[in-house]
């Protein structure tokens, strides 16, 4: 990628949290500077889309088209460049590592990303195997929600299964903890806001006859506003440490926040839409649709203004529609193009492009 970059004459540098790489194209003229933002990790998961360009790395796919963002963003590279003495001002391409895993986004402003230049608007992009080709999303205020990771673990006195009576059993505390969890978003919530509580994950005992000491069981929470995401915590622990409470044993819960929540600038979305519906005039463009899922643009858009857009991407047809995150996934070429001329189109408006 880098190589590529650098043989159309782009000034790149690498090593940006460890594997990412950033690119500028100065215009003819000072101006503002966009920072393009391309996400490009991989994921551990076995492929079987049976395509001739699977994956050579046994057990890691892309399967959440991260490797579709590259290719948009060196097209939108060699676009902009071609153009580049028609813009006013700077642009900043990103490609960042560790979307997947989190902590990549983090660790770009860390390294600088945000400086020398300093970039006064932001956009990325995702395509959204969730939605039909010539569908895109485009949306004001919160977009993606806060996602937060729990480990709670259940302590309490283990002992022989057939004399239960001894014991404080961890495995029925953790029972009942995760249905109580199930009614912490119905009965605290408003019907009106969102929230997600998911157990994913849960470990305990290694014989049929022997109830454990210790239970542990780990997920994740979603949310889009800061008050919803406190009263969520609040609850979860009172939930939690209650029951165990209850049931002779005793709860420790750790819970890690790992992004907050995708919010557009209603500005910059607007801007986006006018584009778009001009662009695209015959794609349905949604202004309202938000999902639960995560995404670490939220700690660039924190910093600076800007939107992040979904591209449909499914054929249902061509048998294009898993979806993110499945061994089967792949999605529709066809949006390529598409989601790299939007892009490019968004940057040179704000860039003042003049043919």
């Amino acid at each position: 990628m880098a190589a590529e970059l650098a043989r159309m004459g782009i000034e790149v540098r690498t090593g940006v949290a460890k594997t990412g790489v950033v690119a500028l194209i100065e215009g003819s003229t000072p101006g503002p500077v966009i920072l393009l933002r391309f996400d490009m990790d991989a994921l551990p998961i076995r492929e079987d889309t049976g395509v001739d360009y699977i994956s050579q790395t046994p057990g890691k796919m892309h399967a959440c088209g991260h490797d579709g963002h590259v290719a948009v963003g060196l097209t939108v590279a060699k676009l902009l460049n071609q153009h580049r003495t028609a813009l006013q001002g700077t642009v900043k391409l990103v490609f960042q590592p560790a979307e997947e895993t989190m902590g990549g986004a983090e660790g770009m402003i860390r390294d600088g990303i945000l400086e020398n230049p300093k970039p006064d608007l932001a956009f990325a992009l995702h395509i959204w195997n969730e939605k039909p080709v010539g569908w895109l999303g485009v949306v004001p205020g919160p977009f993606m929600a806060a996602s937060e990771i729990f480990k709670v673990k259940i302590t309490g006195k283990g002992g022989h299964a057939a004399l239960p009576n001894q014991t404080a059993d961890p495995v029925a505390a953790a029972a009942q903890i995760i249905s109580g969890l199930q009614t912490l978003v119905a009965r605290n919530v408003s019907p009106l806001q969102s929230a997600v509580v998911s157990v994913t994950r849960i470990f305990g005992g290694d014989a049929f006859n022997v109830i454990p000491g210790v239970v542990e069981f780990h997920g994740t929470i979603r949310t889009f506003e800061e008050e919803v995401r406190t009263l969520v915590i609040r609850r979860f622990h009172a939930v939690v440490e209650g029951i165990a409470d209850a049931m002779g044993c005793q709860a420790s819960v750790e819970i890690e926040k790992l992004t907050p929540a995708v919010v557009n600038d209603p500005k910059a979305a607007e801007a986006l839409r006018k584009i778009f519906t001009r662009l695209l005039p015959n794609d349905t463009l949604d202004t309202q649709y938000r999902t639960m899922g995560s995404e670490d643009m939220a700690y660039i858009l924190e910093k600076v203004p800007g939107c992040y857009f979904f591209v449909g991407s499914a054929n249902t047809d061509q048998g294009l529609d898993y979806s993110h995150h499945h061994p089967k996934f792949n999605f529709d070429e066809i949006i390529l193009p598409k989601a790299a001329g939007l892009m490019a189109a968004a940057a040179m408006w704000y860039l003042g492009f003049k043919a």
